[in-house]
């Protein structure tokens, strides 16, 4: 056990990082596959909509989605869409310059296809309201987006590696339960993209457990007691997000089974012994956390299955 491990400086931890970041950034380069959004989007299936062009007005009945799956794009999108505020939180954090400059403006590209994708496929198959989604992106925009916890570079690295996984499963959730194979299909593209962003960060959080044992496992603990998705701020979100939750794309039981779960497994959290007095106390605190969640999460599968068996018995 390290009981005396020092407590580095944000400027310190970037520094000290700064090689893993070259190290995993050359990796990603070499597993990452280039894809094309326009080979996604059923181009063929689009016809102008009404107002300059003099189309026809959307209706609702057009969207081939379900809709948990039109729900779903659509929080996806919103989401996506603020990646210009993302960029300056992020570049801020680790610069602009070196390895750490060279990630950042990769991750903007990769994600910026994302947005460009998943609206291009939305407008062409018609399946949202076109109007109502512009309203809600701009107000969104607006808004813009201040992340938690944003002063410290440890604690960027141990929310995003929650988050991106977080992003994957929805993403991947929300194609298997849009109804669309084509929308599935351009989803699990964004979703490979998501999960390797994931790896990157996981694999820095994990050199950080190296370097500040103690500073990391307070990270941890912070980032998934008070996690956030960055799309909370979206008008209706909480709505939204109770739909989703129901229908399966995003939940407590996920979010505890496919995220948090896997992720601490990997960085073997509970099974570190080189944590000081500081870290033992979050780890502690993290573990009492972690058993409210596995009650919370249960309550909430008993009450979603019963719900479900309720409906089933109305349709007979």
């Amino acid at each position: 056990m390290n009981l005396l491990a020092p407590a580095l400086t944000g400027e310190h931890l970037l520094r000290e990082l700064e090689q893993v970041v070259a190290v995993e950034l050359d990796r990603h380069l070499a597993v990452a596959k280039e894809w094309f959004p326009h080979e996604y989007v059923p181009w063929g299936a689009g016809r102008d909509f009404d107002g300059v062009l003099g189309g026809e007005a959307w209706k609702p009945e057009e969207s081939g989605l379900t809709d948990v799956g039109r729900i779903a794009l659509t929080l996806n999108l919103l989401t996506e869409d603020n990646l210009p505020s993302y960029h300056y939180e992020i570049a801020a954090m680790f610069g602009r310059d070196g390895a750490w400059g060279t990630w950042v403006h990769r991750w903007t590209a990769e994600e910026g296809r994302h947005g460009i994708a998943i609206r291009d496929y939305l407008m062409a198959a018609r399946a949202v309201d076109p109007v109502a989604l512009e309203r809600s992106r701009m107000e969104h925009m607006e808004a813009g987006y201040q992340g938690d916890h944003m002063d410290n570079p440890l604690h960027v690295i141990a929310y995003v590696t929650f988050q991106e996984l977080a992003t994957r499963v929805s993403h991947r959730n929300s194609g298997r339960t849009c109804g669309d194979p084509i929308a599935e299909q351009l989803l699990v593209k964004v979703a490979t993209d998501e999960n390797l962003h994931m790896v990157f960060y996981r694999n820095l959080l994990k050199a950080a457990f190296e370097i500040a044992p103690d500073q990391a496992m307070r990270a941890v603990t912070e980032m998934v007691t008070d996690f956030r998705m960055p799309g909370h701020g979206i008008s209706g979100f909480e709505r939204a997000a109770a739909k989703l939750a129901v229908g399966g794309v995003y939940n407590l039981p996920i979010h505890q089974n496919d995220v948090i779960l896997p992720v601490l497994r990997h960085l073997k959290i509970m099974e570190r012994t080189d944590l000081g007095p500081d870290g033992e106390q979050a780890r502690e605190e993290l573990a009492l956390f972690l058993g409210g969640l596995d009650t919370q999460a249960n309550r909430f599968e008993e009450r979603r299955l019963a719900l479900e068996a309720r409906k089933a018995a109305n349709k007979r």
